[in-house]
């Protein structure tokens, strides 16, 4: 495996980190939203890797080695020497806002045999990360593995972009297949948020929209919690996610309210919360950040049999804002577990994809750190 990472300021070029001859290279390009909106984006990256496999992604927050930039681009470059990537790509408006069967026709374009993984970079605005997943496992077999994560869009949320070989653009869904027998990819998730107030019961939902909350609208007893905070809403919804509970035995899921609806009364959240499902507020600390993000390379390091060369890491926007000036702390406590010879980009998300320790099937996460570790 070959890598070359590079790093774009406002108003100037790309600075390469290193120089190495690639070729046929995935090219990962993470950055902020205002940067990738240039019409000159695409052509800039392309006239430094002219038969590259080139995937853009919006973000709130870039991460390259062991930093986090802000209002930046970052590139990867990832020549596979013994392996092979299949890259496709599909809109939403195609499926009329439909992600499940999105999902399911993505999923259809790529080959199983020596399929690994698939990894997905998501429009983060309007999907249902959870649909989305439940389409692309539709033929799920336990041969290969899925993780990703949402595009975002600092603290705005106003509009993500992604994009395949062209300028990035809003509602597209990128999917990447890594095939090759010598692969070895693993992935693994940890928040460190603790539940806290009472606990409440889903009366009223419908996919990934909360109506109700003990039979009261949702948006009301959520702005109760918030106080004076609940003038800053969405932002300050990514200080206090919710701890989602579908039944008894399941493992609860933390959701992140992507946006409100003021007429309505509801909460727009970036998974399902299916009715009769228990939830609590969450909050969490700089230090339990940090450690949760130090446990998730211990549960993506447990069991490989090769070192990481590639780690892909998305890490949620709301962990960001609880970090604020220590955000680096997480991405140092992952390379103290990886090591110092991995290669390391992602970004900072409104959702990441990964399944919990131990099972196959992934599920869409919120304040987690994600990680995606790949070697040859």
């Amino acid at each position: 495996m070959k890598t070359v990472q590079a790093i774009k300021k406002p108003n100037e070029s790309f600075v390469l980190q290193n120089s190495v001859q690639l070729n046929e290279p995935l090219v990962l390009v993470f950055g902020n939203r205002y940067m990738l909106e240039s019409d000159q984006i695409y052509d800039e990256v392309r006239a430094l890797f002219p038969n590259g496999h080139i995937v853009f992604g919006t973000t709130s927050g870039e991460i390259i080695d062991d930093k986090v930039l802000d209002g930046t681009v970052v590139l990867t470059a990832i020549e596979f020497e013994k392996s092979s990537v299949l890259v496709k790509r599909s809109n939403v408006d195609d499926f009329n806002n439909d992600d499940e069967k999105l999902g399911e026709s993505l999923i259809a374009e790529f080959p199983k045999e020596n399929l690994k993984h698939l990894f997905v970079i998501s429009e983060g605005s309007t999907v249902n990360g959870s649909a989305l997943i439940e389409g692309l496992e539709q033929i799920k077999n336990t041969t290969y593995g899925l993780s990703g994560g949402l595009c975002g869009d600092d603290d705005r949320f106003e509009r993500t972009l992604a994009s395949y070989n062209e300028n990035p653009k809003e509602g597209e869904i990128i999917a990447i297949g890594f095939y090759g027998d010598t692969l070895e990819i693993t992935s693994s998730n940890y928040g460190g948020w603790t539940n806290f107030g009472p606990e409440r019961i889903i009366t009223k939902s419908n996919g990934n929209i909360l109506h109700e909350l003990d039979g009261k609208p949702a948006l009301d007893l959520y702005k109760t919690y918030l106080g004076e905070k609940a003038k800053e809403l969405p932002k300050s919804a990514l200080l206090y996610p919710l701890s989602v509970k579908a039944t008894e035995d399941a493992e609860p899921l933390v959701r992140t309210i992507l946006n409100i609806d003021e007429k309505d009364n509801t909460m727009i959240l970036a998974g399902d919360v299916p009715e009769g499902s228990r939830v609590q507020l969450m909050m969490s600390s700089v230090d339990d950040i940090a450690n949760g993000a130090f446990h998730a390379a211990e549960l993506a390091m447990n069991g490989r049999k090769k070192d990481p060369e590639l780690a892909l890491l998305i890490s949620c926007i709301g962990r960001k804002l609880v970090m604020d000036q220590r955000t680096e702390e997480e991405i140092e406590e992952v390379k103290a577990v990886i090591g110092n010879n991995t290669v390391i980009s992602g970004f900072y998300s409104y959702g990441e994809m990964a399944p919990f320790s131990g099972q196959d099937s992934c599920k869409l996460h919120n304040q987690t750190m994600t990680l995606t570790l790949f070697s040859e």
